[in-house]
């Protein structure tokens, strides 16, 4: 083998090693085999999925759009339908629109677009981990501002924290991990003074009192982030879109690196989900309800906490060790999104908001294991 090769590529994994990645941890299925149960069992509330969209109506729309697509078309048309459907919902010209493969692809690309080597991008903590290592990957630098106490931004230090490096803002509103939204004239203060790309990811937008949708014309350097994973349930078909004034939409367009990154299926699957627009409609009112009783039957367990949320999740903290109550949920077959500290509360963790039945299984096994 050419030494030369051999030590460039022993170089490029040292450095790939160096770089964090997305794991998804341990899976329904393989809990159900540990223990031995049927994967139904399982209550999966660890990645913010809807189940409340009505399975039943998505089959039938599935099976439409089986029956109307041709595979062996490359999608041309479809994606002008889909951003016509979509300027349509969200009240806005069809050139404020670009689709992708899921929010995190428009993440990830609008990171390669504007972010080089040497680059700082801004953001807080706690929050979404996937724009920090895009931006670690760009061998950008990623800084971060812990958020107040109340989960809300601290401007003035985020303000401070601007300099003739700082080229993106991200920020996340509903918030992942701590369910909130941010108040939006912080949100202005930021986006009006700063210098480069913001990014505002609205994946949990139909969960919350507001969005920065119908304003967006006022921000020229803002892009925001909505996706079809979470209100509209197509989480297996990794749908997405950016809006952000036509300057930005062309670049993030013309520039992207693929030339169909979305698949015509997925594509005619979100059209049909529009022209059913109810679906969603129905199943985020269903959540909201759900997310209420959760939250107040989450406060009533002694020693767990569970704070307001915005999003179809809510975090909650506990007074025993996080480790000691994620091993015993998952013995249980509860599954939770384990995050430890979180500012000053110990012990905190992300919890889906499920059907009631996977919800009553959280509630059961927490007041169990305090009774340990």
């Amino acid at each position: 083998m050419n030494e030369s090769y051999r030590e460039w590529l022993e170089q490029k994994k040292l450095r790939l090693q160096a770089l964090d990645c997305y794991s998804a941890g341990v899976t329904p299925e393989g809990l159900a085999q540990q223990l031995g149960i049927d994967s139904s069992k399982i209550a999966k509330l660890n990645f913010n999925e809807n189940l409340f969209v009505d399975r039943s109506r998505q089959t039938l729309l599935l099976k439409q759009v089986a029956d109307e697509i041709d595979l062996r078309m490359y999608p041309e048309d479809e994606v002008p339908k889909l951003v016509k459907k979509l300027a349509e919902y969200l009240r806005i010209p069809q050139d404020y629109i670009v689709i992708g493969n899921a929010g995190d692809e428009l993440l990830d690309r609008i990171i390669r677009l504007f972010i080089e080597k040497g680059d700082t991008a801004l953001s807080f903590t706690p929050s979404f981990i996937i724009p920090q290592l895009c931006v670690k990957r760009q061998q950008g630098e990623y800084v971060t501002v812990p958020l107040k106490s109340d989960f809300q931004l601290d401007v003035p230090t985020m303000l401070n924290a601007f300099s003739e490096k700082t080229r993106l803002l991200y920020i996340c509103s509903p918030n992942n991990p701590t369910s909130n939204q941010m108040k939006p004239e912080d949100i202005e203060t930021l986006v009006k003074v700063f210098p480069g790309i913001v990014i505002l990811d609205e994946a949990y937008s139909e969960f919350a009192d507001y969005t920065f949708v119908p304003r967006i014309r006022e921000f020229p350097n803002m892009i925001i982030l909505r996706t079809f994973s979470k209100a509209f349930g197509l989480a297996m078909l990794r749908l997405g879109y950016a809006i952000a004034n036509p300057e930005l939409i062309e670049i993030l367009t013309k520039k992207a690196p693929l030339p169909y990154p979305v698949s015509g299926f997925t594509i005619q699957m979100g059209i049909k989900m529009l022209e059913n627009i109810d679906i969603m409609q129905t199943a985020v009112a269903a959540l909201k309800v759900e997310r209420e009783r959760l939250i107040k039957s989450l406060n009533q367990i002694a020693g767990v906490q569970a704070f307001d949320s915005k999003a179809d999740f809510v975090l909650m903290s506990t007074k025993l060790p996080a480790d000691f109550v994620y091993t015993k949920l998952l013995n249980r077959g509860v599954m939770l999104k384990k995050w430890g500290k979180l500012l000053q509360y110990e012990n905190c963790f992300r919890v889906t908001v499920g059907l009631p039945e996977f919800n009553a299984k959280l509630i059961e096994s927490l007041k169990q294991i305090n009774e340990e």
